[in-house]
């Protein structure tokens, strides 16, 4: 039965292509059709989480927490890789999130709690859904798993930056229903836990090509893994990560032999993704696939150097911190005023011009529109501005260097070993020299800085900080304490719930 045919009248959630030329396999259904004629029922509602995870252009607007400045601002602006210069009308932002002023009325931390509740609301729908019609068909426990999977990473957010958060496992149908007590981040972990658990058992290992992109085993358990990992639950985590890479054949994981292809369309749902969240943007397409993740930190320019608002550049200590000859630094730094590196560094052979409002740029997300022009597809409202690319969440040099986290620390037999092998499996890429074991503390040290290069402006830095107990000496000097590890809860959320007490330290 072609999907191009069917409509579940659950699906609220505009939903998004793969690429341009494939079919998308979440486009919508006929209206006319019910729930209970679709084999598979479960289908649309689940799908439509793939496109509500980022989507910014229809209501209920999930992704500006998820994706928008919101989230980049939690997961990006904290470390001591990125910051907010290029606008000089973000100072409050840059205030709050650079040099740790944190405060409880923030607009964006309100946006980002919220429309995670939101993301966390519509994946109750899909498993109600499933549990008021008793579908448990192989189909629907997939859709079950997909649901879960995606209320875990959305909790996986929530516990890392506020600590302590309600549990919401039900469908709110009152403002009562909202009323609900914070639960201890141990028990959170667990939930997370239990949600991951569920979705590595019924995903699938991989998909047929035209469903690229969804969810699989492999992403559930290295999931599970990092979260795991966040609770220095060392030997479970490194016995997930070996079974994600014994997956490495059937699953067609692998590195892309250049670094830099990663973050360019070709590197879009390749070997390389594990998990990653996807978005497209051409005319005539109503606006309803694209993310704002490139854009709000494209290079901020003006007429052809237009690409974005440049709300997370790179630091002085990112672009010192790098080894001589790493490849990867070509590949995630551009300079103003200064040559892009050409092809061979995902550049495009053009000089930045000289702008004064950054020195660096994220250059992950430097992706041109000159292809649109070239295939007489025009220029659509915000197609200049990354707003197409795809948010790469777990890569599998993750899974590596977790692996080889993991390994070191649980030590013994033959650990040490494996992980100076996971380790040079990314530093081969990378250009650079391997590494041998010799203890588990210069290990410890060489991964550290490993995962610093190879996830330099993905977000990953600050929350690695923290769970190592290291932030406190490498963001002490811009402001951080140990009460910043968590957020404040929002005023809004406050005052929504009187059941809500607001973090101890706050």
């Amino acid at each position: 039965m072609n999907m191009r045919n069917l409509l579940v009248p659950l699906v609220v959630i505009s939903t998004l292509p793969f690429t341009i030329s494939c079919e998308k396999f979440l486009d919508r259904k006929p209206l006319q059709a019910t729930i209970e004629d679709i084999p598979g029922a479960l289908d649309g509602q689940a799908k439509g989480l793939y496109g509500a995870i980022r989507n910014s252009a229809s209501e209920p607007y999930i992704g500006d927490g998820m994706q928008n400045i919101p989230w980049i601002a939690m997961n990006g602006f904290r470390s001591d890789d990125a910051e907010i210069v290029a606008d000089p009308g973000a100072s409050a932002w840059r205030q709050t999130y650079d040099n740790f002023q944190y405060t409880k009325d923030d607009w964006g931390a309100g946006l980002y709690w919220d429309k995670h509740y939101v993301m966390i609301g519509q994946c109750n729908s899909v498993l109600n859904t499933a549990d008021a019609n008793n579908f448990n068909d192989e189909r629907s426990m997939i859709n079950r798993a997909e649901a879960r999977f995606f209320r875990a990473y959305t909790y996986f957010d929530l516990v890392r930056t506020f600590g302590d958060v309600p549990i919401i496992d039900f469908i709110i149908t009152k403002p009562s229903d909202n009323e609900v007590e914070k639960s201890p981040a141990d028990m959170v972990w667990s939930f997370i836990d239990e949600d991951l658990a569920f979705a590595e058992q019924y995903l699938p290992i991989s998909w047929e090509p035209k469903y690229a992109g969804r969810l699989t085993r492999g992403a559930a358990k290295a999931l599970r893994a990092k979260a795991l990992m966040y609770n220095q639950q060392w030997s479970q985590a490194l016995g997930l990560l070996k079974e994600v890479i014994n997956l490495e054949s059937a699953a067609g994981y692998g590195l892309l032999e250049d670094y830099w292809r990663v973050f360019k369309e070709e590197g879009e749902l390749s070997a390389e993704s594990v998990f990653e969240i996807q978005a497209s943007k051409i005319s005539g397409d109503g606006n309803i696939y694209w993310s704002r993740l490139g854009q709000s930190q494209g290079v901020r320019g003006s007429g052809t150097w237009d690409l974005g608002w440049g709300w997370n550049t790179p630091t002085e200590s990112l672009v010192a911190s790098y080894e001589p000859n790493d490849k990867r630094k070509d590949a995630t730094i551009l300079y103003s005023n200064q040559y892009d590196g050409g092809v061979n560094t995902g550049g495009y052979g053009l000089t930045l011009p000289n702008l004064s409002n950054a020195k660096y740029w994220n250059k992950k997300v430097y992706n041109r529109y000159e292809r649109y022009l070239e295939a007489g597809l025009g220029t659509p409202n915000n197609e200049a501005q990354n707003t197409w690319i795809n948010h790469r969440v777990i890569r599998y040099a993750d899974v590596l260097l977790l692996a080889a986290e993991a390994a070191n620390e649980v030590g013994g037999g033959s650990n040490g070993t494996d992980a100076a092998g996971w380790v040079n499996r990314v530093r081969d890429r990378a250009g650079l020299p391997p590494v041998t074991f010799t203890d588990q503390a210069t290990m410890r040290d060489i991964i550290k800085k490993e995962r610093r290069a190879e996830f330099a402006m993905e977000y990953e830095r600050f929350y690695d900080l923290v769970r190592w107990g290291d932030a406190i000496e490498a963001l002490g000097p811009l402001g951080y304490q140990n009460k910043h590890r968590y957020f404040p809860i929002p005023t809004p959320a406050l005052n929504a719930n009187p059941k809500l007490t607001q973090n101890p330290e706050w």
